[in-house]
């Protein structure tokens, strides 16, 4: 199972809490890597306890801007060694998302670029609302086109799309978030999948959150460990 990426989301501004996510989700059974969002990044030990992780990590910034200024964002974190993964959106558009990926060799060659697509707390209903024509479905193929067009590393969706994306896109990285162990509630994602589903459909790795982070850490990874082996 260690080919298997789990990305655990690390998603508290409370350093202690995210100290021992990490050190109650290690396991010799599986990949697990931490992923760091807005709420950790932006508090006031956040980014100096990045500066010095010693172990990969993913950068869940989705930054969606200007290409200038979304250049700027991913040039200021440089000095993040350890990051490996650090998103963006789609909804950047084309020159946006081949400016980052190309700052991105320059500031560490092996930063990969995840470009978000549709959120998985979306469905059809609140993407009308927004003022997209387009279901889900849809627009995340072509969101997914534009990314590849990129060159981006790979592809943040449902596992729900994970499927027809991998028939088309054989090498790009494919991630999704909005997973959740059976029986645990979906919460405030809509679009969501068991890990093991999430696999059958062809990703490369699965974000999990509250499933792991909510109770009994070592408890859940134990339970993500049976779920995975049965």
């Amino acid at each position: 199972m260690k080919n298997r990426n789990i990305f655990v989301a690390c998603d508290t501004s409370n350093l202690n809490q995210i100290k021992k996510i990490i050190s109650q989700t290690k396991t010799n059974k599986l990949k697990i890597i931490p992923k760091f969002g807005l709420q950790f990044f932006c508090s006031k030990n956040g980014r100096k306890f990045l500066e010095k992780f010693k172990s990969d990590f993913w950068l869940d910034l989705k930054i969606n801007d200007i290409p200038q200024t979304a250049l700027s964002a991913i040039n200021s974190l440089k000095d993040l060694k350890k990051c490996k993964y650090i998103t963006v959106h789609a909804n950047g558009g084309l020159e946006m998302l081949k400016a980052v990926k190309k700052k991105s060799k320059m500031v560490n060659k092996n930063l990969k670029i995840l470009a978000v697509t549709v959120l998985t707390s979306l469905n059809n209903k609140a993407l009308r609302e927004i003022g997209h024509t387009k279901e889900v479905k849809q627009l995340v193929l072509k969101q997914a086109a534009l990314i590849k067009k990129s060159g981006c590393d790979g592809i943040v969706c449902s596992a729900q799309e994970a499927l027809i994306l991998r028939r088309k896109y054989k090498n790009l990285l494919i991630i999704t978030p909005g997973i959740r162990l059976p029986g645990d509630s979906s919460n405030d994602q809509i679009r969501i999948m068991t890990p093991k589903n999430a696999f059958k459909n062809k990703v490369s790795g699965v974000v999990i959150g509250r499933s792991l982070t909510k109770g009994n850490i070592r408890n859940n990874t134990k339970r993500l460990i049976d779920h995975l082996n049965q």
